[in-house]
């Protein structure tokens, strides 16, 4: 049984980016509690395979699927008015669509994801995911939820980096020049850190109209990394690992749930306690 506080049976939450590794997390969370969710994502086919997933655990009836762009407001504007058409609303947004540049030893990428040589392009395709896309899904869930008299809950996925700058000694290749080692582009920090700055924006924004916003910052994530990348990142957290990708899950239940009613422009940081070090 659910405990009350956490309880979520009547209430629909929209998560971005659902086709993801933690985006299908997020989704069983919620589902766990009794929420409906409307898993959205611009990969169909993952998408597809998503709920699918999700199905095999959970009513079939609490799960839905839309493709969805973050990067275009007119996508987001045409599954709000398809939600709204199927007489339903969204109660929780989850902002978790992102671009994860991988850092990879590869000279192609390692040049162009050097801050010297970031091109334009990259920069404004990943903030547009990562933070204009949340952006406009609050402008346009979030304004529906200050407008519905019920309130709504809005927590954005940020990450630890949203409090740290990237330990880029992590990703060093042996035999490579100091100006051709491997980076977290810089867009990853920025973005990260710029979902905090919406969040507090946003808790005081609508919290007459009862909408509460808060951050999940995660930590590293293992997700079959190479060994000697896990060794050296888990000597940096005092747990001495990283997470599973099920160890966020409570966390969204109290983020999203009357559990954490008094909570209002957080950002909380699961990272194995890296952030205290």
């Amino acid at each position: 049984m659910v405990p009350d506080r956490f309880n979520l049976s009547g209430k629909t939450a929209l998560i971005t980016g659902a086709a993801g590794l933690l985006g299908i997390e997020h989704a069983a969370a919620l589902l766990e509690c009794g929420a409906a969710v409307i898993l959205t994502d611009i990969a169909h086919a993952e998408l597809e395979k998503a709920r699918t997933k999700l199905i095999s655990d959970f009513p079939a009836s609490k799960v839905f699927a839309h493709i969805m762009d973050v990067s275009s407001i007119e996508s987001i504007l045409s599954v709000h008015k398809s939600i709204l058409n199927a007489r339903s609303s969204v109660d929780i947004l989850v902002n978790n669509a992102a671009i994860d540049p991988k850092v990879m030893s590869d000279l192609r990428v390692v040049e162009s994801s050097r801050l010297e040589n970031f091109s334009r392009e990259d920069w404004d395709l990943q903030i547009s995911v990562g933070l204009t896309g949340s952006f406009h899904c609050c402008q346009v869930f979030g304004s529906s939820m200050a407008k519905s008299g019920k309130g709504g809950v809005i927590l954005n996925i940020a990450s630890d980096l949203s409090v740290l700058a990237p330990y880029q000694r992590l990703y060093r290749t042996e035999g490579l020049p100091n100006d051709l080692q491997p980076v977290k582009p810089v867009t990853y920090s920025v973005i990260k850190a710029g979902l905090i700055g919406l969040t507090r924006y946003l808790a005081t924004y609508w919290v007459e109209q009862g909408v509460r916003s808060n951050a999940l910052s995660p930590g590293g994530i293992s997700n079959g990394q190479p060994e000697e990348f896990v060794q050296n990142l888990s000597a940096l957290i005092p747990l001495g690992r990283m997470a599973a990708k099920d160890e966020y899950r409570a966390a969204v239940q109290f983020l999203c749930s009357d559990a954490s009613s008094y909570m209002n422009g957080h950002n909380l940081v699961i990272d194995g306690g890296r952030s205290v070090w």
